[in-house]
């Protein structure tokens, strides 16, 4: 192994989705002896906290939309500024960890020649993972039953699980919300927030209050439908307490025992670890509907129950109902979040980290 060169540039951007997981993997290989530095586009650089890397890069690139040349010319942009740096650095090797703001990072790796390993934690494996899965080292996937990978390239995939914060990973709950009679209602939309919930969820929960359901609700919204959102809640004698996004989401899953969330991987990767059990409503414009297939995959396990977007109205009241008549469902879903433990994650990314150290 060349114990001098311990360079590890982990590409990731956009959403806390592919960021957070980013965050973690710096922090592990930190204490591991290796120098992660990252690069991160605008979205993804205020989930970063600096003392886990040696170096941040920030590198804007683009998905391919509608205006086709302007994305192929920010893509080009940030695969030159890539390449610059990559030839300044000198990484060892690459980590990307998926989505369009990975995407010309490891591209330049491929043109310069340094070896990329990719990370797709969702069940459809993303566009600009599935470009590079040619020239992708290795590819680790969370679950053995990832759609979107090519046959040839099989001996590649690793199965690693889910890379998730340290404290996800080792969470124990403190009180004992799964068991209190009433619902704790935890409701999540993401690094982004889901303003959609704000519209839609207040009529849902008025309804439970008209039929005499016990419940208290914590919900994360937009700072702007703050106010408006408190009043509805404070009219119709809501228990609730509403904040924008947080870094300690944890303390909120010490208090709930129901959680109402998108579909994106790592929050439900979170919720799976932490043993709560799930209402997913995915979001209906991800790409390629990628969420809708991670919903889809928890409900077939019994992970989760799924509401799809266009069935808030019609359907969710009704759950939530006879959850509140039946509480053995959420039960039976926590017996089976019980089945799976991403705990071993970071064990087996150090071990496959090390061979490719000795191989290169």
């Amino acid at each position: 192994m060349n114990k001098d060169n311990r360079n590890i540039i982990i590409a990731t951007g956009g959403t806390g989705g592919h960021t957070f997981p980013a965050i973690s993997l710096a922090k592990d290989l930190k204490k591991n002896g290796y120098r992660p530095i990252l690069t991160t586009d605008e979205r993804g650089k205020k989930f970063i906290d600096g003392k886990f890397v040696e170096k941040i890069k920030l590198i804007d690139s683009s998905p391919i939309n509608k205006k086709k040349l302007i994305s192929f010319l920010k893509i080009l942009f940030a695969t030159i500024k890539s390449i610059i740096f990559i030839f300044k650095t000198q990484p060892k090797f690459i980590f990307g960890m998926g989505g369009y703001a990975s995407f010309p990072v490891c591209f330049a790796g491929i043109i310069l020649r340094v070896p990329f390993i990719i990370y797709e934690n969702n069940l459809l494996m993303g566009k600009a993972n599935r470009y590079l899965a040619p020239f992708a080292k290795k590819i680790f996937v969370s679950y053995k039953d990832i759609q979107g990978i090519n046959i040839k390239h099989k001996e590649k995939v690793k199965v690693i699980g889910n890379i998730l914060r340290e404290s996800i990973l080792n969470y124990s709950r403190i009180s004992e919300a799964k068991q209190f009679n009433d619902l704790n209602l935890l409701v999540l939309g993401g690094s982004q927030a889901a303003k959609i919930f704000a519209e839609q969820l207040p009529d849902i929960f008025i309804a439970l209050k008209k039929n005499n359901i016990n419940f208290k609700v914590y919900q994360q919204c937009l700072d702007e439908q703050k106010i408006e959102l408190q009043k509805i809640y404070d009219a119709n004698k809501i228990n609730c307490e509403l904040f924008s996004f947080t870094f300690d989401v944890l303390k909120y899953y010490n208090l709930t025992n129901l959680v109402i969330s998108r579909a994106g991987s790592s929050a439900l990767a979170e919720f799976l670890n932490c043993r709560i059990p799930i209402i997913s409503i995915p979001l209906a414009s991800s790409s390629e509907n990628h969420q809708l297939k991670n919903a889809q995959y928890f409900s077939e396990k019994g992970f989760s129950l799924l509401v799809e977007e266009k069935d808030i109205k019609n359907k969710l009241f009704n759950l939530l109902e006879l959850i509140h008549k039946d509480k053995s469902m959420l039960k039976t879903i926590e017996t089976n979040q019980k089945k799976h433990s991403d705990k071993n994650v970071f064990v087996i990314v150090n071990k496959e980290i090390t061979k490719l150290f000795y191989e290169n």
